[in-house]
């Protein structure tokens, strides 16, 4: 993929980090449940790759934060920051890794998604801990629980259904080549 194709493509998903959570912000709630900042991230780690994927993912709440005011920029678009910074960075990763195994793409893109979500969400867990160390916020093990699974299982299905057949279908198609 050319360096021009990958900018415009890194332009995209960071437009849509920035716009897709209007969707289902009316109702902050299923926003945070549904975490739609998270697919165009995780997507363009997996097209894109992990620099790029990594970037948009750091970028993207920081500057939704400061645009639009939400998420408020301390400490949530913080701790998202290098939540989604994971997310970009791992997708990309072990796809490229699991492809030198020549397997099935649709079980790579699962197997990667899983450990993608688990590792994003443990980062998270880790920078609001350093955070609420750091200026005496309480930050319970009870809360890092209930914020990276029990409250986000909704979002956890959404991606595990939607990002595979947006993936599937934009390879199937030859828009974009795997790399």
């Amino acid at each position: 993929m050319s360096k021009t194709k990958k900018i415009v493509l890194a332009a995209l998903f960071l437009a849509i980090g920035l716009l897709l959570p209007f969707v289902t912000g009316q109702i902050p709630t299923i926003g945070k449940m549904l975490s739609p900042m998270h697919i165009p991230v995780i997507l363009a780690g997996f097209i894109l790759g992990p620099a790029y994927g990594a970037a948009i993912g750091f970028i993207c709440p920081l500057l939704r934060a400061v645009l639009f005011g939400m998420p408020a920029l301390f400490p949530d678009a913080v701790g998202m920051a290098f939540e989604l910074l994971t997310y970009g960075f791992v997708s990309g990763s072990v796809f490229r890794a699991l492809k030198k195994k020549k397997g099935n793409r649709l079980l790579r893109i699962y197997i990667t998604l899983i450990i993608t979500l688990l590792a994003g969400r443990i980062v998270w867990g880790i920078v609001r801990y350093i955070i609420a160390l750091l200026f005496n916020l309480e930050f319970p093990f009870k809360a890092f629980l209930s914020g990276a699974f029990l409250f986000a299982w909704p979002g956890i299905i959404v991606h595990l259904i939607l990002i595979p057949v947006i993936l599937e279908a934009l390879y199937g198609s030859k828009l974009v080549k795997e790399e």
